[in-house]
């Protein structure tokens, strides 16, 4: 095993590894949900739709598209694998633990919220992407598959929408705790600057959620 190996699968290595997916996906969230706001233009959907041809025919897209996966597979591997490890140091338990007095909920319930993230990922991915790329979609005004019809009726069903809500409330809550840990783990943690970045985690996770969110009550409520 090299050293460069040897490095990363360390305690340390792996937390690195978290970090920076962490921060990279964040990116991707709020690119995705700049385009998915062109689902509220009141032109039955061709915006929205020529958005999403843009971004299945660009090359550059496509080439980010593999990094995105390698992305969100190093940071749920990796986080799984640092779960694992701490669960393993803690065989034995102590005899007074209050768990709840030293830390966030959401802090010790990170993997409990990425496990309802990914289960809302492969969800999401068979309702859109899959369908997208395998199904047969009718093509809207400007000849353009019609992504937007498909959006809309997914976002007719309470069950999904529910799900939506719940997963973006779990990440929200993922995000809170992930973005300082992320910051503190790349050694950016100074008493000037660390209320500054949690303020702002705090502010990015909670608007991104919410506007992911308002897309499905938006549908199901009001059109």
């Amino acid at each position: 095993m090299s050293w460069f190996t040897k490095a990363l699968s360390s305690t340390i290595g792996r937390k690195l590894l978290v970090a920076i997916t962490g921060l990279f996906l964040c990116s991707f969230l709020v690119v995705h949900l700049i385009g998915n706001l062109q689902l509220f233009s009141n032109d039955e959907g061709v915006a929205f739709n020529a958005y999403t041809y843009f971004m299945t025919h660009n090359p550059l897209i496509r080439a980010m598209e593999i990094i995105l996966l390698i992305g969100f597979v190093l940071h749920i591997y990796e986080a799984w694998s640092l779960t694992r490890r701490n669960q393993s140091a803690r065989s034995v338990q102590y005899a007074v633990n209050r768990p709840e007095e030293n830390s966030a909920w959401s802090s010790r319930n990170m993997g409990l919220l990425g496990t309802v993230i990914f289960i809302f990922l492969l969800v999401h991915l068979y309702n859109f992407y899959f369908k997208l790329k395998f199904g047969e979609i009718g093509l809207d005004t400007a000849g353009n598959k019609n992504l937007y019809a498909i959006t809309v009726e997914a976002f007719s069903h309470w069950w999904y929408v529910a799900l939506y809500v719940i997963s973006m409330v779990a990440l929200a809550l993922h995000l809170i705790h992930g973005f300082q840990s992320a910051f503190q783990t790349l050694g950016l943690n100074h008493k000037k600057y660390t209320p500054a970045i949690k303020a702002f985690g705090y502010f990015f996770s909670i608007v991104v959620c919410a506007g992911f969110a308002a897309m499905p009550l938006y549908f199901f409520f009001l059109y």
